[in-house]
């Protein structure tokens, strides 16, 4: 699994934990809708640390609890 795949699958699971949809979490942290679909879909796999940043704002959250997911501890080499 690369970060993109991470990233996605970690916001998802978020956003089903706090019970709120894609769009109700682009209107609370202030992300726009399109961006936020393309992380979701798979369509943005590099999200900027501003962008993580106010998504997890939005989640009420920090980035260490953001991070803090088995999904993050084998992620393959990227190069490139």
């Amino acid at each position: 699994m690369d970060i993109g795949q991470a990233v996605r699958l970690r916001l998802l699971e978020l956003c089903e934990e706090k019970k709120l949809t894609v769009n109700q979490l682009a209107l609370r942290s202030g992300v726009t809708q399109s961006t936020l679909n393309n992380i979701v879909s798979g369509r943005n796999r590099s999200t900027t640390v501003s962008t993580l940043k106010k998504l997890c704002d939005g989640l009420e959250i920090t980035m260490v609890d953001f991070f803090r997911s088995p999904l993050f501890s084998q992620l393959e080499q990227e190069l490139f």
